[in-house]
């Protein structure tokens, strides 16, 4: 998918499959149609690059992250901006919605989580206890905690309470992604350290370590049936498939002519999308 004119980092799949999401360096954010693989929407209003997209559970809505440090909400129908911006003092990384799309978690330059109420726009909840940049956050399938990633931890709260759960020790640099499995028994992470690490998600054990990638690991995504994860990676500019349950390597996807940003699965799990600094969405 060609159309922006920058770097193209954050990706999301709708709901049904049938759009995709892509925020880039060139500061904006565009729908596409999987099937025609044309533009059907640009949105445009953020100042900076735009580092992370996601869809709301019911498909309506797109929020955005990007440098110039605010949240954004978009109408997927009008294209246009809905309710307040959030406004942040530094950069913002990372943005998930909640299963039930009330809230939002955002994750930050600042070392901070936040939540955020998606009617209102107000902050529900600040989690400190990162001590670097927070990249990227997830909530679990649950929706009553939730995963962040940064400094060379993974961090699991309480995203009622804001109480700190667990704190992940494994990773030797910085982390970039992490992700719940679908039935929220599991959490990967992925980071400069060039691997991709399972944790057990009540216990907080290191269950497995995936290595093959050359240079830091920048996305990480289970299927929707949790049995693969995908991985972006920088260096050697590929996305690759392993079998979740025993770290073997299923798929190398070659094509990119530049650093991988990040990968998304269709919701049926037949499809996998990958965005680059090439500027292209595959």
């Amino acid at each position: 998918l060609i159309g922006h004119s920058g770097n193209v980092d954050g990706l999301a799949f709708s709901p049904d499959g049938k759009t995709l999401v892509s925020g880039s360096g060139d500061k904006t954010i565009r729908l596409w149609d999987v099937t025609t693989r044309q533009t059907i929407t640009v949105f445009s209003g953020h100042t900076e690059w735009v580092s992370s997209v996601a869809f709301s559970p019911d498909g309506k809505l797109v929020a955005s992250a990007s440098d110039d440090g605010k949240v954004q909400f978009w109408s997927v129908s009008s294209g246009q901006l809905v309710g307040k911006a959030i406004q942040l003092a530094g950069p913002v990384y990372g943005v998930a919605f909640s299963p039930d799309g009330k809230r939002l978690g955002s994750a930050s330059g600042d070392q901070t989580v936040r939540v955020w109420d998606t009617t209102s726009g107000n902050e529900t909840l600040t989690l400190k206890g990162h001590s670097g940049t927070v990249w990227d956050v997830a909530f679990s399938p649950d929706g009553k905690r939730l995963a962040s990633a940064g400094d060379q931890a993974v961090k699991v709260w309480d995203a009622t309470t804001g109480a700190e759960q667990l704190t992940l020790h494994g990773h030797t640099w910085t982390l970039m992604g992490v992700v719940f499995s679908p039935d929220g028994k599991r959490l990967a992470s992925c980071g400069y350290d060039q691997t991709v690490r399972v944790w057990d998600a009540a216990s907080g054990r290191e269950t497995m370590t995936f290595k093959g990638h050359r240079g830091p690991l920048l996305s990480v995504a289970f299927s929707p049936d949790g049995t693969r994860l995908a991985t972006a990676a920088s260096q050697d500019r590929t996305a690759r498939v392993w079998d979740a349950a025993t770290g073997a390597n299923l798929m190398t996807l070659e094509g990119h002519t530049h650093l991988v940003f990040s990968v998304a699965w269709s919701a049926d799990g037949t499809r996998l999308a990958t965005s680059s600094q090439d500027c292209t969405v595959r």
